[in-house]
């Protein structure tokens, strides 16, 4: 569900769309599954879906903003059915031709892929939190640090935290029936983040792009599996 839902929202991501649109749409497409909306009332959160836009990092409240073209544009969002939540991210790059800002969401984008492919049954997390920052230094890139990845279930965010950085082979043994949110956020500047006067949107210090992919991934038996893959 989704996983749906963040298909059909980032499809609507055009020029000219307002992110109070995509809002309404969020909510009209997760109240049809029969499902809520994770994010809408959690700690006050006034919306269904996070937005953020260009140095925007996460959690941006929807409203009257116009997507532009050349805008990369942070799609973040929860769904709540029968007791357990799931938690996705994408970036739409909107006619984006800055090619610093094409290697910065491809960037984050491998590095969701590589944190994915680093989770096994024995390993252990910060396998996983290395992974990302060893991609993102690879392309010159920097990871957030003040917000990471978390477990999740019947609560949005569980324990444990998934950092976006460390050392291998440390943390948490990853065990069979974990279930994590692994979203690397990644700057094409500096790591330093600031959170706005809305006490929800977070913007990268020094004012440059940042990108954000999350999966919700589950630790099986003798391997793992996506479960927010459309």
């Amino acid at each position: 569900m989704t996983a749906e839902v963040l298909r059909q929202v980032a499809e609507a991501v055009q020029p000219g769309v307002t992110t109070g649109e995509l809002d309404v749409l969020t909510r009209r497409l997760i109240e049809g599954l029969r499902a809520k909306p994770s994010f809408l009332g959690y700690h006050g959160y006034p919306a269904a879906i996070c937005i953020s836009i260009n140095d925007e990092v996460i959690h941006g409240i929807p409203g009257r903003r116009v997507v532009l073209p050349g805008d990369v544009v942070s799609l973040d969002v929860g769904v709540f059915y029968k007791g357990f939540h799931g938690d996705s991210a994408t970036t739409v790059m909107v006619g984006v031709t800055d090619p610093d800002v094409v290697r910065l969401v491809e960037t984050t984008k491998q590095a969701l892929a590589a944190a994915i492919a680093a989770v096994r049954p024995g390993g252990r997390l910060s396998d996983v939190s290395h992974t990302v920052e060893s991609v993102a230094k690879v392309s010159g890139c920097s990871v957030v640090r003040e917000f990471v990845g978390h477990g999740v279930g019947r609560h949005l965010h569980e324990e444990p935290q998934v950092p976006n950085y460390g050392l291998p082979g440390r943390g948490p043994v990853l065990k069979p029936g974990m279930t994590l949110a692994i979203e690397p956020m990644v700057n094409l500047g500096r790591p330093e983040v600031v959170v706005l006067d809305d006490k929800w949107t977070v913007v990268t210090r020094d004012g440059k792009p940042s990108a954000h992919f999350e999966h919700t991934v589950a630790v099986l038996e003798e391997s793992m599996e996506v479960l927010t893959l459309a």
